[in-house]
């Protein structure tokens, strides 16, 4: 049988679910708690309040698995327009962003150097007002092409941030290559479905994958991003630290915007360097059902919200 997470996360990628899901206001509605709008204006609103609050932000413009060119272009111009207006908010690294290859055409053919070839104006942007980008990891058969493109922006951009998921075999091997001066990782445990062969299958597993793999990150000279909501890892994180001498600003906690929201507050008041990861775009679909397949609670939520139209 099915799990839960297999459904939903086949159901992210079903066009005909897409376009019912996103014409119902309820739906619309309960998306509101993850997603910072629809448009830049909404996002930047979002991005005043959560740094007022002493909380930092990554922000991602939403769509993923483009099948043209031209989407290509314009998620690299969505970008630009974000960096843009971000500028005159005069945040410097409080307000980074994050990119999903797909979305800069890294699946079409010659994809690899497609994504390089329009990711790059975008981290030179970010460069030139104060801030970074971060290159999110999708599924596991882009993990090599998505290394590869770090690797070729590293070379002027060092910087540029990365993304390990501890839920597949190989993350620690990349988290050892990765923990290099400078070198700046987010590990999370992992979103997308993927086989016995390439990635651990039950949480215990994943987690003390996480615990390894987070370790590595603490010892060596890099930045830990440490995405993660659960307490166990969010205490581990804070005791490695304290293990290895980590000054506060050596180190991060992330979590998803509307997930958790009095802890990303305490965190911050406490100390902790926080960073939400905020979304924003028409095209929140997949995204969303990828939330809800992340965490039973997510799902419950949601239903609730229907029931109670």
């Amino acid at each position: 049988m099915l799990s839960t997470k297999t459904l939903l996360l086949g159901a992210s990628r079903r066009p005909a679910l897409r376009r019912a899901a996103m014409a119902t206001p309820v739906t619309r509605r309960v998306v509101q708690r993850f997603v910072a709008g629809e448009t830049l204006p909404e996002a930047l609103a979002v991005v005043g309040r959560l740094t007022g609050e002493g909380i930092a932000v990554t922000l991602d413009h939403l769509g993923e698995d483009v099948t043209d060119p031209g989407e290509a272009r314009a998620s690299r111009d969505a970008y630009l327009a974000l960096l843009e207006a971000l500028e005159p908010m005069d945040l410097g690294p409080r307000a980074e962003v994050s990119v999903k290859l797909s979305a800069f055409g890294q699946a079409l053919p010659g994809g690899e150097d497609l994504s390089l070839e329009l990711v790059r104006p975008v981290v030179e942007c970010a460069a030139r007002i104060g801030t970074t980008v971060t290159l999110d990891m999708e599924d596991s058969s882009t993990v090599d092409a998505t290394l590869a493109v770090l690797a070729e922006l590293r070379r002027e951009h060092p910087q540029t941030g990365a993304v390990l998921q501890s839920a597949l075999r190989r993350t620690e091997d990349d988290a050892a290559a990765l923990a290099t001066p400078g070198s700046r990782v987010r590990l999370v445990k992992g979103a997308y479905d993927e086989p016995p062969s390439v990635a651990h299958q039950g949480r215990s597993d994943v987690d003390a994958a996480y615990a390894r793999c987070l370790g590595v990150l603490m010892r060596g000279p890099g930045y830990p991003m440490v995405g993660s909501h659960d307490p166990a890892m969010l205490a581990l994180a804070q005791r490695l630290a304290a293990e290895y001498g980590r000054a506060a600003d050596s180190w991060e906690v992330q979590m998803l915007h509307g997930i958790r929201v009095d802890e990303q507050r305490r965190l911050a008041a406490a100390g902790t360097r926080v960073r939400a990861y905020v979304p924003y775009g028409a095209d929140w679909y997949g995204y969303f059902v990828r939330r809800l397949a992340e965490r039973p609670a997510n799902l419950r939520f949601f239903l609730r919200a229907l029931v109670s139209r």
